[in-house]
């Protein structure tokens, strides 16, 4: 097996937070390039809602500056010594713009956490890894939460 390209969606939710380990293991463990990706998600495209697009893009743009400074901060001491990592912060429907980047960089391994969002984000947008799950153009590896995880008989 040949991983030399991980896709690691974070949205700084516990979930991708305690799934950040996996990706960082195995891309220390196979040399690979871990790419660290945050998408702002796009609620226009997915309500449909007109919003004035003045507005609504200088809030986008704060939110990506925003998730840019976050990702640049974020994880600096657990990424040390993982050689090679690009930080991406894209605009759109989180499971597509997932997808879109894992066909992009051609991953060969998407990590990803599945307790993000919850409550009326889980409702009106769905499960992110549950879609990325059944899309993906590669292998993913799906993280739960430890309390989620089934206790050992003993």
């Amino acid at each position: 097996m040949k991983i030399e390209r991980i896709l690691f969606p974070i949205d700084f939710s516990e979930g991708a937070m305690n799934a950040l380990d996996y990706a960082i293991s195995l891309a220390k463990e196979y040399n690979a390039k871990l790419y660290l990706l945050h998408v702002v998600h796009d609620v226009s495209m997915t309500a449909g809602w007109q919003v004035p697009h003045v507005r609504i893009d200088e809030l986008y743009r704060s939110m990506e500056e925003s998730a840019s400074k976050e990702l640049e901060k974020c994880c600096q001491e657990e990424l040390k010594g993982v050689k090679d990592i690009e930080k991406i912060v894209l605009k759109g429907i989180p499971d597509d713009e997932i997808l879109k980047v894992a066909r992009d960089k051609k991953i060969d391994l998407i990590i990803i956490g599945t307790h993000g969002r919850t409550g009326i984000d889980r409702l009106l947008f769905g499960s992110t890894a549950e879609k990325v799950v059944r899309k993906a153009p590669c292998p993913v590896l799906s993280v739960r939460l430890p309390e989620h995880r089934i206790k050992e008989i003993g």
